[in-house]
């Protein structure tokens, strides 16, 4: 008896040792941590490219970006904070851009009180834009952000094109200053939110003082920009639409918002000869004043032949609804040039421009709708 006791137990002993070691307890995903990460100086844009993966939230504090280098917060994780403090500079060079890029899912790009991101436009600006003479940075590269927020954000002294909003969808975009007055003598193509295949993007309460267009939707559906305040620019605009790879636009608001000194009001501008449509676009209690060009323009001659409009892209379904303003004498009221059959359905309610020249060549108009208001 003893002996088999004995053996038994050898055998027992036998399968303990035999059995495989338990699993070590796995370390902590350290990326999944509430971290928060400062970056400042002159070195803080290469630090925070290179670590951006290892924080929660990124400080980015009175940054000097280096000349030809884009401060790259793209592929951010799922719910990372961005945080600006104090002012970001960014050194000269004759570069495309961006000056900023960010994208992810989740995210939050916002600024601490009084911070602000300085363009140094005035380096660059040479009264040619994006058209000519230096080769300028475009500012901010806001691409496949989804689910996200960008808040509060000044910006100052923009070299050219401001916001590039592309591939976003569910972003909402809240109290942004975009100021380059002081590019009124030799600033251009100063955008201050260019929109494109992108879904559900709402921009509110934003003050955009530029040389260029205030909004340009190009593409994409959903699309509010509401509470907003646009000066020395183009105005509040559709496209131009066409010559890419997405021609279509659906369901565009513009709301109780103000353009003043500026050379267009409302406008939508396709190009001649190509194809897509605009379907759906809104301008709702729009105040004008201090307008040099049109008041009120949609032109589908736009690059081509002046004066001679293509029917490629259809507008269909143009509501105006309490659009009010002035223009400068030498400007005009009201200018609509169609092409033959391409613009359907317009509803205008409450709409009253004047101060400026009555429109004799308006050309194809919808049914009900009069060049002067």
């Amino acid at each position: 008896m003893v002996q088999i006791s004995l053996l038994l137990g050898l055998a027992a002993i036998s399968q303990v040792l035999a059995a495989p070691a338990p699993a070590p307890t796995a370390a902590p995903d350290l990326e999944k941590r509430a971290t928060t990460c400062t970056f400042s100086g002159s070195g803080g844009a290469s630090s925070a490219s290179k670590s951006k993966t290892s924080c929660s939230t990124i400080i980015l504090s009175a940054l000097a970006v280096p000349s030809g280098v884009t401060l790259d917060l793209t592929d951010l994780n799922e719910g990372t904070t961005v945080i600006f403090e104090g002012e970001t500079t960014f050194g000269y060079e004759e570069w495309s851009g961006p000056l900023f890029a960010v994208s992810g899912t989740d995210i939050t790009v916002t600024q601490s009180s009084g911070a602000y991101l300085n363009g140094n436009g005035a380096d660059w600006w040479d009264g040619e834009g994006s058209n000519g003479g230096k080769t300028k940075p475009k500012f901010f590269q806001a691409h496949n952000l989804i689910s996200s927020t960008i808040s509060d954000i000044y910006i100052l002294n923009p070299p050219v094109q401001v916001f590039s909003i592309d591939d976003c969808t569910d972003l909402t975009v809240s109290g942004i200053t975009i100021d380059g007055t002081a590019g009124d003598s030799l600033g251009a193509n100063t955008d201050g939110f260019d929109i494109g295949d992108s879904t559900s993007v709402t921009i509110s309460g934003a003050n955009v003082y530029n040389q260029d267009d205030c909004v340009a939707v190009n593409s994409g559906t959903d699309i509010t920009f509401t509470g907003g305040v646009c000066s020395g620019g183009h105005g509040l605009s559709i496209g131009s639409v066409g010559g890419r790879s997405d021609n279509t636009v659906d369901t565009v608001n513009f709301l109780s918002s103000e353009v003043k000194d500026s050379q267009n009001g409302v406008r939508i501008k396709t190009i001649s000869g190509d194809t897509g449509s605009v379907t759906g676009v809104t301008y709702k209690d729009i105040t004008l004043s201090g307008i040099t060009d049109y008041g009120i323009v949609v032109r589908q001659d736009y690059d081509g032949t002046s004066g001679d409009p293509t029917n490629g892209i259809t507008i269909k379904d143009f509501v105006l609804d309490n659009v009010q303003g002035t223009v400068e004498s030498t400007a005009t009221d009201v200018y609509i040039l169609c092409g033959s059959g391409s613009c359907t359905d317009w509803t205008w309610t409450d709409v009253s421009v004047t101060g400026g020249k009555v429109s004799t060549g308006c050309l194809n108009l919808p049914s009900g709708i009069s060049c002067d208001v």
